[in-house]
């Protein structure tokens, strides 16, 4: 029998938000829930509606042990590759916690090096542990909060609207606008209309 057992006290739930979009920075939350305070309706963000989104991301904010919001920006998402920004977000969410945690839960199948504590990955995590919904949730809300900030920046992108997801409407203004200064391009669709510009 071991003399002494380890405790894990604080653990910490980790999830992004804005890997795929085509424009800026890639947003990764860390938080340390309080067991003596649960919030209800924790869940994956993509499942829920934004109302519902910033009602829970105040909630969480509110009762959390300890929360921290940190992103790469989308000049180091294009010298590093989205994955290593990715994973550099989330390392500045850890290590921004006011708590240290004694475990970290990530969603995704990668763990950031230099975290300096222990760390699992596991896919859907945030369907899983109620900490990286909350994680989910926070990185979420903060994104679109910068895309929304971002709109009124670049009127004519509608950031607001597709929060800079390369659908339909951001297609056609892009081809009509060419991208702005916050436009990844490293991106595929990016670097092809750059090509086309270059061609003309």
């Amino acid at each position: 029998m071991p003399l002494f057992q380890s405790v894990i006290e604080y653990v910490a739930g980790v999830d992004e938000a804005g890997r795929g979009p085509l424009a800026g920075p890639v947003f990764a939350a860390a938080v340390i829930l309080d067991p003596a305070k649960p919030i209800e309706g924790l869940m994956d963000s993509k499942k829920l509606s934004s109302k519902k989104r910033e009602a829970l991301a105040n909630e969480i904010r509110a009762h959390a042990l300890a929360w921290c919001v940190a992103h790469a920006s989308t000049a180091e998402i294009d010298r590093i590759n989205i994955l290593q920004a990715t994973l550099l977000a989330m390392r500045r969410a850890v290590h921004g916690l006011a708590l240290r945690p004694d475990q970290v839960i990530i969603d995704g199948r990668s763990i950031p090096q230099g975290l300096g504590v222990d760390a699992i990955a596991a896919v859907k995590a945030d369907q899983q542990y109620a900490s990286v919904s909350a994680a989910s949730i926070l990185a979420k809300t903060s994104r679109d909060e910068w895309c929304m900030a971002l709109d009124k920046e670049y009127p004519d992108y509608g950031f607001a609207q597709h929060k800079g997801y390369g659908t339909a409407l951001h297609m056609q203004r892009l081809a009509e606008f060419g991208p702005c200064a916050e436009h990844r391009r490293s991106f595929a669709p990016i670097q092809r209309l750059l090509q086309r510009q270059d061609e003309v």
